[in-house]
């Protein structure tokens, strides 16, 4: 039988958004007080509005890989996707990136207004260490901190949102290609390399197979974003669902602009390359992933 990786991605996507439902309902949680509903509105609209659910499947299928395949992965995946929609809430607003629009709808601080949009950014950030410190994530406390902790790490000044604030800072301003990778690495390939990475930890894989999985989601990390670019310049508004040509009208830094069109295309096949060896020695036990690497190299939107 053909492996169908769209229907795999589906099937993945809707387990993972069945769970961001549930957390997400109004009703409130052991000392909790109350969830004020427009709050939980714009909340669930930045979370549950689509998306490919990328990280939290690829958190699921590194697990998967060894043979881990638990409730509590699931959710370990949703406290990691909670931490992404965030991040698209806050990079949505005004004094950010400035989009009316996410996914074909309109962004949170359009759908309501930008005080509940910061807000729902705080909560969902918020609600996603609630998450993965969950005794049903797993029964060993110790793994949970650890997993808590990288993902405080790989969210924070030192991953997602530091990356966030070298982009701002690279606006009509050159930028090595040393730069471009570092604050890349941050933005983008943070929370990618961590949902490899916690995955691999969480199944209990050895040290090595932990270091091997972290490379890959290093390697696909850059890849996500080298192909975000190219779509940013040569993708429509509609195939995106957002707007395109945003990066050069900002004048940001980016490999695109500073390698060319063609030189990025190697860069994204030799990255292919390096993410297939990496999973070579799980045999066909690591294909999904391999055809997840590929997938984001090749995506169309």
């Amino acid at each position: 039988m053909t492996f169908d990786l769209k229907q795999h991605l589906t099937d993945q996507a809707a387990k993972v958004e069945t769970v961001l439902d549930r957390l997400l309902d109004e009703t409130p949680l052991a000392s909790e007080i109350t969830r004020p509903p427009r709050l939980l509105a714009a909340m669930r609209h930045g979370a549950l509005n689509g998306g490919k659910r990328l990280r939290p499947i690829l958190f699921l299928e590194t697990a998967n890989l060894f043979q881990h395949e638990t409730e509590g992965a699931v959710l370990a995946a949703c406290a990691l996707e909670l931490i992404h929609c965030y991040s698209l809430v806050h990079d949505d607003l005004p004094a950010m990136d400035d989009d009316d629009l996410r996914r074909g709808q309109p962004t949170v601080h359009k759908a309501y207004d930008e005080a509940t949009a910061i807000l729902a950014g705080d909560a969902l950030l918020t609600l996603a260490f609630d998450v993965i410190t969950d005794d049903k994530v797993h029964p060993d406390a110790s793994l949970r901190l650890r997993l808590s902790r990288e993902l405080a790490r790989a969210a924070g000044i030192g991953g997602m949102a530091g990356g966030q604030m070298l982009d701002l800072e690279s606006e009509h301003r050159d930028r090595t290609e040393t730069e471009i990778r570092r604050l890349q690495s941050m933005k983008t390939g943070a929370l990618l390399r961590y949902a490899c990475r916690a995955g691999a930890i969480l199944a209990n894989a050895s040290d090595s197979d932990i270091e091997r999985l972290t490379r890959f989601g290093e390697v696909i990390g850059l890849a996500f974003q080298l192909a975000d670019d190219l779509l940013d310049v040569e993708a429509s508004a509609e195939a995106m669902g957002k707007a395109t040509g945003k990066d050069a009208e900002a004048g940001k830094a980016t490999l695109v602009g500073l390698l060319g069109v063609e030189q990025t295309r190697a860069e994204l096949k030799r990255l292919l390359q390096e993410a297939e060896d990496l999973m070579q020695p799980y045999g066909e036990t690591a294909n999904t992933l391999k055809a997840l690497a590929d997938y984001i190299v090749n995506r169309t939107n």
